[in-house]
């Protein structure tokens, strides 16, 4: 056996939102809400609605494209595919094969996993592992929803808050133990496993108990990110960057005070103009601040995310 197993890190990232753009104003027409209420307890503006035949997997693939070719590697590169998800209507193949196979990978293991909104970071995990165990060199991890699929647009305490889109990002094997993606926290409390569901066998439609969440993600949250932190050999303080899960910005904002960061620390908080995507909303965040570079190259970034099953993962990352 080895005396030290690979480390992994994270190469490239991509994403992809839809083209139409639904703001508060337009809610309102729909439901009885408004610009000022959907802020003032949200902080989010607008969000990316897919078209009627738009699916999971189109945007999946079209954030892993971006992803792969900014890799510089080639379609047969890649070893393990898989897209967290919970909005996918295909039940078999996955959506992971099917993206495997409209990118022309000749032979990766694919598969979906539903973990909801911590679906990202769960599956991230996962194929680090993988890769440390040497089961694959490289890995593509991709976060895709079509949340709009699933709103009730009549319910306004709900339909306000999501979106559509995806995010992907490249792994690559590191040698010699250590590397860019640091020891995940995870786990979850099934007492309180109903606060955020999607259940229902024809037409099920998300569902949430919103202050059961606030009250929890508020109070576990920034414990969990200084464990995450602290298996990572840093303080929250070290940081250069936090991306958790994009659910709600009030819920960012009491998380990141508990953490008493400094000021330099980039938060990301792309809720407000793309709002809740489920699992894809971590990776969307963090491939749109690196692409406009608010995040600099080899820089420690902290992903945590929590959701469906009252699930929640997290851990540091190294910025590409």
């Amino acid at each position: 056996m080895r005396s030290a197993l690979p480390g992994s890190r994270i190469t490239a990232l991509g994403h992809y939102q839809p083209a139409r753009v639904m703001t508060n104003d337009d809610l309102a027409t729909m439901v009885d809400t408004s610009d000022e209420w959907i802020r003032r307890r949200t902080g989010i503006a607008t969000r990316r609605i897919a078209a009627p035949g738009e699916s999971v997997t189109d945007m999946a693939t079209a954030a892993a494209g971006k992803a792969l070719a900014a890799s510089g590697l080639e379609p047969a590169d890649i070893g393990l595919v898989t897209v967290a998800t919970c909005t996918a209507i295909d039940r078999c193949p996955s959506i992971a094969a099917q993206v495997a196979a409209r990118l022309g990978l000749p032979s990766p293991v694919a598969f979906d996993l539903n973990n909801g909104c911590a679906g990202f970071c769960t599956a991230l995990a996962c194929a680090d592992h993988a890769l440390r165990a040497g089961a694959a060199r490289h890995a593509l991890v991709i976060g895709a929803e079509k949340m709009s699929d699933v709103t009730d647009w009549t319910d306004r305490r709900t339909c306000v808050l999501l979106g559509d889109g995806a995010g992907a990002a490249v792994l690559g094997a590191q040698e010699g133990g250590g590397g860019g993606i640091g020891p995940v926290v995870w786990g979850s409390d099934p007492t309180r496993g109903d606060a955020v569901r999607l259940v229902g066998e024809w037409h099920p439609h998300f569902a949430q108990e919103g202050q059961t969440v606030f009250r929890w993600a508020t109070g576990e949250l920034p414990a969990i990110a200084e464990e995450a932190c602290a298996r990572a050999g840093l303080r929250p303080a070290d940081l250069a960057g936090i991306v958790t899960h994009q659910a709600n910005l009030r819920i960012i904002d009491a998380v990141i005070r508990r953490l008493g960061l400094p000021e330099d620390v980039v938060i990301a908080r792309d809720v407000t103009e793309s709002g809740n995507t489920s699992a894809a909303s971590v990776p969307l965040a963090l491939s749109k601040l690196t692409e406009r570079a608010e995040l600099p190259s080899g820089a420690p970034v902290l992903l945590l995310a929590f959701g469906g099953g009252m699930s929640w993962a997290g851990q540091v990352v190294t910025c590409p």
